[in-house]
């Protein structure tokens, strides 16, 4: 192993950046805007509504403590699609909104550095109840879902872009999430990248114990092929980039 290599890439995981760098020299310090909290989108667009939470009968309590020591990652799903209403569960569970205190800033169920909240959740939609095979992103906002393309052999090359790993493409829908830097710069600079890392970890375990509440199982995914991931959700790879994926099926 290259040792210098190794020590280089672990301070990706120490703080040290805050003992030099100069948060006085941060956009937000300096009085620019802030990033919008959503990735805009074209109002004339396909979205599709979901149920909220007091639409959600059919999704029953789950006691947390059996769900944290029950939680395991699967590679095997049923064929049984998702609902609506599940799949509504899911996202919430993971990036809903729970108070919008004004067009900057807004609480979710996870936490997240600064409350920047620098992802964006795409899906790559296979087995869901009342929706199209295709790639759909997930509006936190307005709790609704935005259809963005359909693929030919969708599942072929989310399977592809994950290196192979078929099991990406075998559930009811395959989480991906996608990282806007800029949202977290805006207030950290060079100090933001570490927490976009960790804040999609909160994300993706969220998801694991919600997917316990609907029967179903998910798998987090970190290795794939950047390019080929990126191209496939028509992403430009530098201002917005896939971070993390997660594919959930029933069990």
């Amino acid at each position: 192993m290259d040792r210098d290599r190794l020590a280089q890439s672990r301070a990706f995981l120490q703080d040290t950046i805050r003992l030099t760098f100069d948060f006085s020299q941060t956009d937000q310090s300096r009085g620019v805007p802030p990033p919008p909290v959503e990735k805009p989108f074209d109002p004339q667009a396909r979205r599709i509504a979901l149920p909220g939470p007091a639409e959600w009968p059919g999704i029953a309590p789950c006691d947390l403590r059996a769900a944290i020591a029950g939680r395991k990652s699967q590679r095997k799903f049923r064929p049984d699609p998702l609902s609506l209403e599940e799949l509504a569960f899911l996202l919430w569970a993971t990036q809903g909104v729970r108070h919008k205190e004004n067009p900057a800033r807004v609480y979710r169920t996870v936490p997240s550095a600064g409350c920047r909240h620098a992802l964006e959740t795409y899906l790559a939609v296979f087995h869901v109840d009342g929706l199209e095979e295709g790639v759909y992103r997930y509006l936190p906002v307005e709790h609704e879902l935005l259809f963005e393309f359909a693929e030919e052999d969708l599942g072929d090359k989310v399977a592809a872009a994950a290196l192979g790993q078929t099991f990406c493409a075998a559930g009811a829908v395959t989480f991906l999430w996608t990282a806007l830097p800029y949202r977290m710069e805006w207030r950290y600079g060079l100090a933001a990248h570490k927490v976009i890392a960790v804040d999609a970890g909160h994300v993706c375990q969220n998801l694991y114990l919600a997917c316990a509440a609907v029967g179903a199982g998910t798998c987090a995914i970190a290795a794939y092929h950047q390019p080929a991931m990126d191209q496939l959700l028509r992403l430009d790879g530098e201002e917005e980039f896939v971070v993390y994926l997660a594919p959930v099926g029933k069990i």
